[in-house]
């Protein structure tokens, strides 16, 4: 296992990142703690350091479970967790990022865990009715009083992150250190947005779904039962409102998948993780792996040594390719650069495909 550094901080975290959305029975299709431990152990072991949890995950069973297990050694282990989703129902204070709720869920947090403190603290998803300013003056107050160490954001526009640390920049905030969004050969269209403002801010970017919500485990594509357009997959996922549905486009980068990893001798897992592992030209990527079993994690944590080729990364690709949309396919821009782009040498990230 290598390490990478948590956006514009010191913090050095795994190349891969222990998810525990499944540690906890509470939904019906998660690990026991016995089971839970033996993937924890898997992951150690191979040297991750790096956790991601959620206040409102398996109805808080996956934190205290999480706290339970490294608990003889907190020390070593890198703990996000998150806040703002509700956790009393019909409380319209009982969930979203305004500073009660900030405080009250980290409190919570912080019993189950058994911590005195919080290694990253992520809002799970943006709040519309709380002020950008309320959001970051909060959590500056909770990393000023060393209960926080350092905070990041998910599921939230890349606007809306862009905002946030330019204004925690000019008023001496604490920034967001990492993002983290969905993002996978089947999801990519964080790519339009959200990875280009993560690599312009320099922002660490934990990226969940990095088997899009099941349909690249080598159970699905040409041949595999359930494979007709339409048909919607019964994930983890799915399960919580989302639907993954195995369209002609998911079938076709399943197959893709498939071809390769028969040819590499690896399983579907390890490829599709692998091709989000090769994407660091983007921002600094990080999957986040979700396992029931020490088999499953073991199987996931090989995608680490598989390394891709710059032709099997475009075969990959050229499969899984989305538009980019406005304003990156505007080809008016290319009144800026006078027929000249393609000459100029420019030592910064490109913004657009070649024109």
């Amino acid at each position: 296992m290598r390490y990478r550094l948590m956006g514009r901080s010191g913090l050095r975290v795994s190349e891969l990142c222990l998810g525990t959305m499944t540690f906890g029975e509470d939904w019906g299709w998660g690990a026991s703690k016995e089971e839970c431990a033996r993937i924890l152990d898997a992951f150690g072991e191979a040297g991750g350091n790096f956790l991601d949890t959620a206040n409102a995950y398996t109805n808080g069973s996956s934190e205290k479970i999480v706290g339970e297990l490294i608990s003889s050694e907190r020390e070593r282990w890198v703990v996000g967790t998150k806040f703002a989703g509700s956790t009393r129902a019909g409380d319209p204070n009982g969930g979203g990022s305004h500073r009660k709720s900030m405080v009250q869920s980290l409190e919570a947090s912080l019993r189950r865990l058994g911590a005195d403190y919080i290694d990253v603290y992520w809002v799970h998803i943006w709040d519309v009715f709380t002020p950008v300013e309320e959001v970051m003056r909060a959590l500056d107050d909770l990393v000023r009083a060393g209960k926080v160490l350092y905070v990041g954001i998910s599921d939230t526009p890349a606007w809306i992150v862009a905002q946030a640390n330019t204004l925690a920049e000019l008023r001496g905030w604490t920034p967001f250190v990492g993002l983290q969004v969905p993002y996978s050969l089947i999801e990519r269209t964080p790519e339009r947005e959200l990875l280009p403002m993560a690599r312009a801010l320099d922002l660490a970017v934990t990226t969940w779904g990095p088997l899009g919500g099941g349909l690249l485990t080598g159970r699905h594509g040409t041949g595999w039962q359930g494979n007709a357009e339409g048909t919607r997959l019964g994930s983890n996922i799915a399960r919580r409102g989302a639907e993954n549905v195995l369209t002609d486009r998911a079938t076709k980068i399943a197959d893709a998948v498939n071809e390769l990893a028969a040819e590499r001798d690896a399983t579907s897992t390890q490829v599709a993780i692998a091709w989000v592992m090769a994407q660091q030209e983007r921002s600094v990527v990080i999957p986040v792996l979700g396992a029931r079993s020490r088999e499953q994690i073991s199987d996931n944590l090989l995608a680490a040594d598989l390394k891709l080729t710059a032709e099997e990364i475009g075969r990959l690709e050229e499969a899984s390719r989305i538009d980019a949309g406005f304003p990156h396919d505007f080809h008016g821009r290319d009144l800026v650069y006078g027929g000249t782009y393609s000459l100029t040498d420019g030592h910064r990230p490109h913004i657009w495909p070649d024109l």
